[in-house]
């Protein structure tokens, strides 16, 4: 089910009930699909591919938090770090 914004302004109540009740909503503007209306804890499709074993879902959260590498010091300039590596 597509919307326009004015539309959807026009009858927000009505397209929230319609989406509540389980039909996704597209919100678009000129023409060109910006929001997506659903439910609360209505599955998306990535949840529907993932149930029905087309992808695989990522990996969890990693428990230590992420941190940037530490600078790397180089006697010269980069070419030789690169030419060292190489070698």
């Amino acid at each position: 089910m597509r919307v326009g914004i004015r539309e959807l302004r026009a009858d927000l109540s009505s397209w929230v009930r319609r989406a509540n009740s389980g039909e996704e909503v597209i919100v678009t503007d000129r023409g060109a699909s910006v929001a997506r209306l659903v439910a609360p804890g209505a599955s998306g499709v990535l949840d529907r591919l993932i149930a029905e074993g087309v992808v695989l879902p990522g990996p969890g959260r990693s428990e230590t938090p992420w941190r940037p590498a530490s600078r790397i010091v180089v006697d010269g300039g980069i070419s030789d770090l690169v030419a060292e590596q190489r070698s």
